[in-house]
């Protein structure tokens, strides 16, 4: 009887939860926790809140410069919501943290009665949003996007990096009604400072111009738009950049300016399950609004993804840079 080898690919990490930074890159670290607690030096009625999870979101650094704004509601994420809309029911600004699984699935029903129906002032940052972590689906929040987009007045931001969480959390702090953003914790890569970025609630900007292809990115999607659109370029292949970071509500006029530009592949790019998220969103404004392009998506598939390396993943799953440039080659054929 014959035996085969089969020769794996090398994995890049072993960690099931890695930083997204590539080797060498800058980063910084918990930018989450460093700029709310810049903010809360001039506004007191700042709180943080979790479910046991501050090591593990950032709100750590929060919890030592302010203890007594601090709650550690243990794990109990219905509870910690619920709390969350008494607290701001009484004019304070809680900022409530805990990873996108529990958030967007086991306290849904809190989110949406407790503090979307009376639109109360409740900022949910949710670590391990999508793809980030390889311990199953338990864990991998890849359809989160899709469960919020459906609360009437809930706000969604998907920042790309460090710079942009730190212009995200004032952002969020004067906006009034409830935001839900998807965190980056640990040491975050800095990538959109080359671009003279400011975030706005609402905002989509376009990082790159190019003739051949538009990507319409969000989230760490967006870093993986740039470092494709640089490969491309050494095969005279010319990408445009548009970073979304607010899925809800979009900027539906800069979206519409730049998809109608004619003779473009129109790519949407993001961490999220494809049903419910960007792309579709995307798809369906340009339909309503009578913009027919040449429209594909990049995204994770319908499907209970493995556990296993982030890079791996990564790969098998069509969101690393790698894939990326190459579907992008097969649809310009």
């Amino acid at each position: 009887m014959s035996q085969t080898t089969q020769t794996k690919p090398r994995l890049t990490t072993s960690a099931m939860i890695a930083s997204i930074a590539e080797e060498g890159q800058a980063t910084r670290a918990a930018p989450f926790g460093h700029a709310l607690v810049q903010l809360a030096k001039q506004h007191p009625e700042i709180v943080g809140m979790t479910a046991d999870l501050s090591k593990y979101t950032d709100l750590h650094i929060f919890a030592q410069a302010y203890p007594e704004r601090f709650f550690q509601m243990g794990m109990a994420e219905q509870l910690l919501m619920g709390a969350a809309g008494g607290m701001a029911k009484e004019g304070f600004i809680p900022f409530v943290t805990t990873y996108a699984v529990f958030a967007t699935r086991r306290a849904y029903d809190f989110i949406h009665q407790v503090i979307a129906e009376e639109h109360l002032n409740v900022k949910i940052c949710a670590a391990l949003p999508g793809l980030t972590t390889g311990y199953g689906p338990s864990h991998q929040a890849t359809e989160d996007l899709a469960i919020m987009r459906g609360i009437p007045g809930m706000t969604i931001i998907d920042p790309c990096d460090a710079l942009e969480i730190e212009q995200a959390v004032p952002a969020m702090a004067a906006h009034a009604g409830p935001v839900y953003m998807r965190l980056l914790r640990g040491k975050v890569p800095v990538v959109l400072d080359k671009y003279d970025y400011r975030f706005e609630i609402g905002k989509a900007r376009l990082l790159e111009e190019g003739n051949d292809v538009l990507i319409i990115s969000s989230g760490i999607m967006t870093m993986r738009a740039l470092e494709a659109a640089e490969k491309l370029r050494k095969d005279n292949v010319s990408v445009a950049v548009l970073h979304v970071p607010t899925i809800k509500p979009l900027d539906e006029k800069t979206l519409l300016e730049q998809a109608a530009r004619p003779g473009r592949l129109v790519l949407t790019a993001e961490n999220h399950t494809q049903p419910g998220g960007l792309g579709e969103a995307v798809a369906a404004l340009l339909m309503r609004n009578k913009v027919w392009a040449d429209f594909d998506a990049i995204g994770l598939p319908d499907a209970f993804l493995d556990a296993g390396a982030l890079p791996t993943l990564h790969d098998r799953y069509g969101i690393s840079t790698a894939r990326m440039v190459e579907k992008i080659k097969q649809r310009l054929g």
